[in-house]
């Protein structure tokens, strides 16, 4: 068969992945979910090993919102009405009442003018920069940007791209200075949160760069944030880094509906003009086909959730759990990157030893992100904790002594 050269090839590459160290493999499989119970939070099963309970402390899902009966209703009723998909992209019939009403929800939620809604958060940042980045656009970005950014970055070509050092303000003034009279729009572009850190950029100060040296371009510069890990995890309402900042002056906000929210999709939200802008030249909106009518109305009941004492009770819980579990790390003796975001990095910075350690915990019941060389740099290997509200303080508290355990073997 023609295809048989290229299998060769491939397998080669795969070879070659598998030598560095960073083919990911086979994926484990959730075979089923336990509800809470008692003082245990959900447990999950996981293919292959058969009835044995795992606690996931290593989701996305920070509020708990994608097992919230309130939330599952609002999906199966929507679907039993209106039925599983779309079946169009927006522009021909695939638009629904609820994908409006979304938008309109996620556009006040954020004080904004408009929003438009996106497959995911990754096709949200390809979607949006691309179609802002001209030949006549300098790009400044921070060093530690998620693999959409950099991909974005890439594919739109801009006239010149520039990487600062990750969060340092100082580097970041350098380079706008350095970009003037390169280009007529200057794009200075970061996460909010830093997913495998938990660490966050400083929007205020990034706000105050962008309005200081605004006039020195003649088409301004535009800040741009993915807030993904940070919007229902972050600030005391759940509006992100840009609220735990007190930033003012973030251009253009991109986040997901699938992480704190707990369903599917991503978004932007800025200002009417330019939404109306992106609906028409944003080929990741127009040739595919949006979340699911039912996803649509579920992700809004996670987010009237989040706007409510209900949400904010779930946000202070989520820092409570997260606090008890930095300061029973330190009190074990590990290292950590501190930060008020429930993503908690415990710094192994040994390959071999991390590696063991993820292997203990999960002969344990625990499942957890470990990363090691050369995904991250040497002498930075992790395991990426996450605390949901869907944790309880014995979760915590069994995660502490299992780690207690694997520290005290010889």
């Amino acid at each position: 068969m023609p295809i048989t050269r290229l299998q060769s090839v491939l397998h080669e590459k795969l070879k070659e992945l598998e030598s560095k160290g960073t083919r990911k493999g086979d994926e484990l499989v959730v075979t089923g979910v336990k509800p809470a119970e008692g003082e245990k939070g959900p447990r999950y099963f996981i293919e292959g090993f058969g009835d044995k309970e795992f606690l996931r402390m290593n989701s996305n899902s920070y509020l708990g919102m994608s097992l919230r009966k309130e939330v599952i209703a609002a999906e199966e009723e929507t679907a039993r009405e209106f039925g599983a998909g779309p079946g169009a992209v927006r522009f021909i019939s695939g638009t629904y009442k609820h994908h409006v009403a979304l938008e309109k929800r996620l556009a006040t939620f954020h004080r904004r003018e408009a929003a438009m809604i996106f497959s995911s958060a990754y096709a949200t940042v390809m979607g949006t920069l691309v179609p802002l980045i001209d030949k006549e656009t300098i790009v400044i970005s921070d060093a530690l940007n998620h693999n959409c950014i950099i991909n974005a970055i890439r594919l739109s070509r801009p006239a010149e791209k520039e990487i600062y050092a990750h969060l340092d303000m100082n580097d970041l003034e350098q380079k706008i200075l350095a970009a003037k009279g390169k280009g007529r729009r200057l794009l200075v572009i970061t996460d909010g949160i830093f997913s495998m850190r938990g660490d966050y950029a400083p929007l205020d100060v990034i706000s105050e760069l962008a309005k200081k040296y605004n006039d020195d371009f003649e088409e301004g510069i535009i800040t741009i944030v993915d807030d993904s890990h940070g919007i229902g995890a972050f600030g005391e309402t759940g509006r992100g880094t840009e609220e735990y900042t007190g930033a003012t002056g973030v251009d253009i906000l991109i986040a997901t509906l699938g992480k704190a929210l707990g369903v599917n999709g991503g978004y932007v939200t800025t200002n009417a003009t330019v939404i109306s802008y992106l609906r028409e030249s944003s080929p990741f909106y127009i040739y595919s086909n949006p979340i699911t009518q039912a996803e649509a109305n579920a992700a809004m009941k996670a987010l009237d959730i989040l706007d409510s004492e209900t949400g904010r009770e779930l946000l202070r819980k989520v820092h409570t759990l997260t606090k008890r579990f930095e300061q029973g790390l330190v009190g074990l003796g590990y290292e950590i990157i501190e930060s008020d975001h429930p993503v908690v990095p415990l710094m192994i910075r040994n390959t071999e030893r991390t590696a063991a350690c993820v292997r203990f915990l999960t002969e344990n019941g625990i499942l957890a992100t470990g990363l090691n060389y050369p995904v991250v740099p040497r002498g930075d290997e992790e395991i990426r904790f996450q605390v949901s509200a869907d944790h309880t303080e014995y979760d915590i508290d069994y995660t502490l002594d299992v780690l207690r355990r694997f520290k005290e073997q010889p």
